[in-house]
C-alpha cells in the first residue's frame, strides 16, 4: 500500500511536470487545434453543401463527432514527440538516479496527456456549438460519449508513449505519425459513411477503431449519419468500448516492457 502511495504521488509530480510544459509553451496547443478547426470549416462550410448524410440531416452535426475523435488520434504525435525528447535527453537516466517510482515517468505522461484532451474537448465543443452543432439526447448521453473519446484517447497515448519509446527522436516521431494517422482517418467514418464507399473499403472503414468511436458518440449526441445493416455498424457502442481496451492492453505493457528494458 505504501509503494502504491508513493508511485500515485510522483505520478502526479510527473503529471503536472508535463501540464507545466503546456503552458509554457500555448503554442503547441493552438498548432493542434489548428487542424480540426480547418477541417470543420473547409468540410463543414466549402464541401459540406455536396457531402450526403445517411438518412438526412445537416452535415456539421454529422461532421463534429468525427473531428473530435480524429483530434484524438492527432494527439499521438504530440505524446510520442514528448516521450521520444525525454528519452533522447537522457530524462530518463537522470529520473532513475533520483528516489522516483520507475512507473511515474508513463503514469504522468498518460494521465497529462488524458488532462490535455480534456481541455481540447471542452474547447472544441464549444467550437461545435459555434458552427451550429449540438446534442439532442440529453447530458447523461453527451457526457458518456465524452468519456469512450477520452477513453480512446488512453489508447492512442498509450500507443504514442510506445512509438516515444522505440523510436527515441521527436523528429522521425512527427514524421511517423501522419503515415500512420492519415489512412485511419481517410479510410473511416469521420468524413463521409461507410456505406457509401466501394465495399471492400466501406467494411475496413466499419472496423476501423476510429469509426467505432465516431459511430458511438453520434448515436449518444443524437446526430445524424447512423447506419445499421452490418455487425459493426448495430454494435459500435460495444465497439467503441472494446477498441481501446484491447489497444491499450497490447501497448500499455509493450510500453513498460520497453521502459524496463531503456533504464536497464
Amino acid at each position: 500500500m505504501r509503494r502504491a502511495r508513493w508511485a500515485l504521488a510522483d505520478g502526479w509530480v510527473m503529471t503536472r511536470r508535463n501540464m507545466s510544459h503546456l503552458v509554457r509553451t500555448p503554442e503547441e496547443m493552438a498548432l493542434y487545434f489548428t487542424l480540426p478547426i480547418m477541417f470543420v470549416l473547409v468540410f463543414g462550410y466549402v464541401f459540406g453543401s455536396g457531402m450526403a448524410v445517411p438518412g438526412g440531416g445537416e452535415y456539421r452535426e454529422f461532421l463534429l463527432p468525427g473531428v473530435f475523435a480524429m483530434t484524438m488520434l492527432y494527439g499521438m504525435g504530440a505524446t510520442g514527440t514528448a516521450v521520444a525528447m525525454d528519452a533522447g535527453r537522457g530524462v530518463v537516466d537522470r529520473f532513475r538516479s533520483m528516489p522516483v517510482a520507475r512507473s511515474a515517468l508513463l503514469t504522468g505522461r498518460s494521465a497529462a496527456d488524458l488532462l490535455r484532451a480534456a481541455l481540447e474537448m471542452s474547447v472544441l465543443v464549444v467550437c461545435g456549438l459555434l458552427v451550429g452543432w449540438e446534442w439532442h439526447r440529453g447530458l447523461g448521453r453527451a457526457l458518456i460519449a465524452v468519456a469512450l473519446v477520452l477513453a480512446l484517447r488512453v489508447a492512442i497515448t498509450w500507443i504514442g508513449i510506445y512509438l516515444g519509446l522505440v523510436v527515441k527522436n521527436p523528429d522521425t516521431v512527427g514524421t511517423i505519425v501522419f503515415p500512420l494517422a492519415f489512412p485511419l482517418t481517410a479510410v473511416s467514418n469521420v468524413f463521409t459513411a461507410p456505406g457509401l464507399m466501394p465495399g471492400w473499403l466501406g467494411t475496413i472503414a466499419e472496423w476501423n477503431p476510429l469509426s467505432a468511436t465516431v459511430a458511438a458518440i453520434r448515436e449518444l449526441f443524437g446526430n445524424p449519419g447512423l447506419e445499421s445493416g452490418t455487425w459493426a455498424t448495430d454494435h459500435a457502442l460495444l465497439l467503441a468500448v472494446l477498441w481501446p481496451v484491447v489497444l491499450t492492453a497490447v501497448f500499455a505493457p509493450l510500453s513498460v516492457r520497453h521502459y524496463q528494458r531503456l533504464s536497464r
